[in-house]
């Protein structure tokens, strides 16, 4: 409320500041007349002339007499001028300063009132939110720092993850080969540029992810990143025995309170066939939608990518054998397509199916 004391103020201290002249006597407009002060000091000259004989006395009282004159004529202009500004006048002058300083503030807070935005200090978004709305104005600000030092690998490596959060996924791993490139292997950037591969390739864990979740290991024998999905990559492999392994041996090495504990106990859960019914319904659904893609395919035929997304999705729920099958049909459907054939092989080679022959 404040506020609004403040701009009254304001606004009136204006107003009087341009009213203020208008409302003064005659007597500051007669004393300020340019016009009778040149005339005064022109007779004050001439008589200093004629005092030090710099002109004759005939002379001086001539050019006297004709500087009263002008100023006489001077003097009947002010007084003209003044007879506007007299009392009555004066008096006008006064009561529009007195409305001019009562309505003016008043209207205009009325106007603001109808037509502005008085709310908006309340309705400003808090600095989270304002944060979070700029958060494409630093992307650009970085994006635009590396593109004139693409060396920072610093500068890769910070984006990455933000990459990652806007689901831009194949420039978050872009971004971690270059961080990989320029500051070179560790264990932890290892398993990120991994981890971004398999999100990229809706969570199977590729050939390449697997390379470098063996190589952040080699680094960083306690990375539990790397040994969850290189364990969901034996998974994926059809190699149950195995994952299963991984995942026990993840557990004894963690503590109870490992923010990956209960993600394991339910991958050992789902592997000994104890799903919870919430995801045996998951799953259920999961198993419908590839059956329902299968059976298109098979019927009415599809693309290359369709194909590949049948082999992947089986790769992904563990079921090797499907995905080798999928591959053989998506070769026989795409017999007359050299295109779409090396999209199959292309997926073949990232799913490790080297045993499925053309």
């Amino acid at each position: 409320m404040m506020i609004w004391f403040i701009l009254l103020a304001m606004t009136a201290a204006a107003v009087m500041a341009v009213l203020w002249p208008l409302s003064r006597h005659y007597a500051v407009a007669r004393q300020s007349d340019p016009n009778t002060r040149f005339y005064k000091e022109q007779i004050a000259e001439i008589d200093r002339d004629r005092d030090r004989g710099a002109m004759p006395a005939a002379e001086a009282e001539s050019a006297k007499a004709e500087a009263a004159r002008r100023l006489l004529r001077a003097n009947d202009a002010a007084d003209a001028e003044v007879v506007a500004v007299g009392e009555p006048a004066l008096r006008r002058r006064r009561a529009a300063s007195t409305l001019a300083l009562s309505v003016v503030p008043i209207l205009a807070l009325a106007v603001y009132g109808a037509t502005g935005s008085p709310h908006i200090l309340e309705d400003a978004p808090k600095p989270a939110a304002a944060a979070g709305a700029d958060l494409g104005t630093a992307v650009g600000q970085i994006e635009a720092h590396l593109a004139k030092n693409p060396q920072d690998g610093r500068g890769w490596e910070v984006i990455a993850p933000v990459y990652l959060r806007m689901g831009r996924l194949e420039d978050a791993v872009k971004a971690y080969e270059a961080a990989l490139r320029t500051l070179g292997p560790e264990g932890d950037r290892l398993a990120n540029y991994g981890e971004a591969l398999v999100i990229a390739k809706d969570g199977l864990v590729s050939k390449d992810a697997q390379t470098a979740f063996e190589k952040s290991l080699a680094l960083d024998p306690g990375s539990a990143k790397s040994r969850l999905y290189l364990a969901r990559a034996a998974e994926q492999d059809g190699r149950l025995d195995k994952a299963r392994q991984d995942y026990d041996a993840i557990l004894a090495a963690s503590p109870p309170d490992a923010p990956w504990a209960s993600l394991v106990r339910d991958q050992l859960a789902r592997l000994d066939g104890a799903k919870v019914a919430a995801a045996s319904d998951s799953a259920d659904a999961i198993a419908g939608m590839v059956s329902s893609l299968s059976s298109r395919l098979e019927s009415q035929g599809g693309s290359a990518d369709e194909w590949a997304r049948l082999m992947r999705s089986y790769s992904v729920m563990g079921q090797r054998d499907k995905a080798a099958a999928a591959t053989l049909k998506a070769r026989q459907a795409l017999a007359g397509d050299p295109a779409g054939l090396q999209t199959i092989d292309t997926m073949a080679r990232e799913l490790r199916l080297s045993d499925v022959t053309p």
